[in-house]
């Protein structure tokens, strides 16, 4: 992930729980029942971070997992269609997700964790497919990951020391 730092005090954020979980750890008392909550965090304007929350009871959970995404805010690079600028497999552990640019009018094509990221991040049209693992955990962070690596074609030609017309021909 890029290490750009986004003030988070001026966006708009909207956060999603993607998954909570009850984890139990066995002491010699009994068991301590804990619960982690996966949240996901965005503007809808190409701003978007995911974080994990452990707690006694699940609404701290909640509000420590959000905390947690709003320190792992990313930008992404869209188009002028509301889709990503090319296709991309981000990669996450075992966890896969291509993610593929989208005409108008598509909408989002994408399973649960990848589409709530999609939603937040601002994404109108995208087909994407998990690969690999299906944990919520690793394909929310293989999508943030795969959407914050994207190029705008200004970033690729000026890499190449081209103009933006030969690059997209």
């Amino acid at each position: 992930m890029k290490n750009t730092i986004i003030d988070v005090s001026q966006l708009e954020l909207s956060d999603k729980v993607v998954a909570i979980k009850r984890v139990t750890k066995t002491v010699k008392g009994g068991r301590n029942m804990r619960f982690t909550a996966l949240v996901v965090v965005g503007d809808g304007n190409g701003h978007v971070g995911a974080g994990l929350g452990k707690a006694v009871e699940i609404p701290e959970a909640i509000r420590k997992g959000k905390e947690d995404a709003m320190k792992h805010i990313v930008n992404i690079a869209l188009d002028e269609n509301k889709s990503i600028t090319h296709d991309f497999i981000g990669k996450f552990g075992s966890a896969s997700v291509l993610l593929k640019k989208a005409p108008e009018g598509t909408g989002i094509i994408a399973g649960g964790p990848a589409r709530i990221v999609c939603e937040l991040a601002g994404i109108k049209n995208i087909r994407t497919k998990s690969l690999g693992s299906n944990n919520k955990q690793n394909v929310v962070l293989a999508t943030i990951t795969g959407l914050s690596q994207l190029k705008t074609p200004e970033q690729v030609a000026k890499n190449r020391g081209k103009s933006v017309e030969e690059v997209i021909s």
